[in-house]
């Protein structure tokens, strides 16, 4: 029904459409807008850093940073070659497997070797791969590793593996290499000896037995002990040859130098401290093997 008004007109009543809203001008969206706020939170961000990086104190702060970084590892390095000579070690390990090969060989039969001198170059003697009489770390390193190895797989076939006792025969051997390098040193002291050996080439030269070692062990394993005595025998032999003639160059360098053995009392116990060095690798060899082969 139509209600007329005061001016005359008709007044029409409110009607909602199915669907529609009453207020559509009043409308929010369900989801608020904010790319446009993110990409000024990001641009407000990369302004900030760079306004970090061109501050003059930041980057002061960076270069003290690095210098102050670069000198503490340079101490370090000093520091650490005064009392680990990292250069001398680089020198003992540059070997290749030619080398390792010949070596093998010459410790296992050295018999038929004839030149046992140490080959030099501008005072300074050449690296272990280019010489096959030069002492290197290498092998008594690796040596020590694999007779440890092969000492856990002698205990393993006989049921009396355990970590302790591998643990015991790891640290026993190392153990008794490092007091017999500090009896020799002592020794050397004692008959005032002017050798060029370092402390590093007795290290090297009293590992060199592991080789040996190894090598009667494996023969026990499969051979039972009548192998392992015979080769153990021969590796015996072998490396007290091999330590005698590279020594006696070496602690011996006098007689060495002149052709021919002087006479005399130093000389003497230098002849004696010699043959008992070598002679202390078959013991050590023998002591330390005995009890892994049944």
């Amino acid at each position: 029904m139509e209600f007329p008004n005061q001016s005359g007109f008709r007044q029409q009543p409110n009607v909602r459409m199915r669907g529609t809203s009453m207020d559509t001008g009043d409308a929010s969206p369900l989801f608020d807008d904010t790319s446009a706020g993110g990409h000024k939170q990001r641009g407000k961000d990369a302004y900030t850093g760079q306004a970090y990086l061109s501050d003059p104190m930041s980057n002061l702060a960076m270069a003290y940073g690095s210098s102050l970084a670069s000198h503490g590892k340079e101490m370090m390095d000093k520091n650490l070659d005064r009392f680990i000579p990292i250069s001398k070690l680089k020198y003992y390990f540059a070997v290749d497997t030619v080398y390792v090969g010949k070596k093998l060989g010459l410790l296992v039969f050295p018999y038929m070797h004839e030149n046992w001198e140490v080959s030099y170059k501008q005072d300074t003697p050449v690296a272990p791969r280019f010489d096959i009489n030069a002492p290197d770390l290498y092998i008594p390193v690796m040596g020590f590793i694999t007779y440890v190895l092969v000492a856990g797989l002698a205990l393993g076939t006989q049921n009396r593996f355990s970590p302790e006792i591998l643990g015991i025969q790891a640290s026993s051997a190392l153990v008794w290499l490092i007091i017999e390098v500090l009896a020799v040193l002592l020794s050397l002291y004692l008959v005032t000896v002017n050798t060029d050996l370092t402390t590093i080439d007795l290290v090297a030269f009293s590992g060199y037995k592991y080789v040996g070692m190894i090598v009667g062990v494996v023969a026990g394993l499969l051979f039972g002990r009548t192998g392992y005595y015979l080769t153990l025998l021969w590796c015996c032999v072998s490396i007290f040859v091999f330590t005698i003639r590279t020594l006696r160059l070496k602690i011996l360098s006098e007689a060495a130098a002149e052709g021919r053995l002087v006479r005399g009392a130093k000389n003497q116990l230098r002849m004696y401290l010699t043959m008992s060095i070598a002679a202390a690798q078959p013991i050590f060899m023998y002591w330390f093997t005995f009890h892994l082969v049944r």
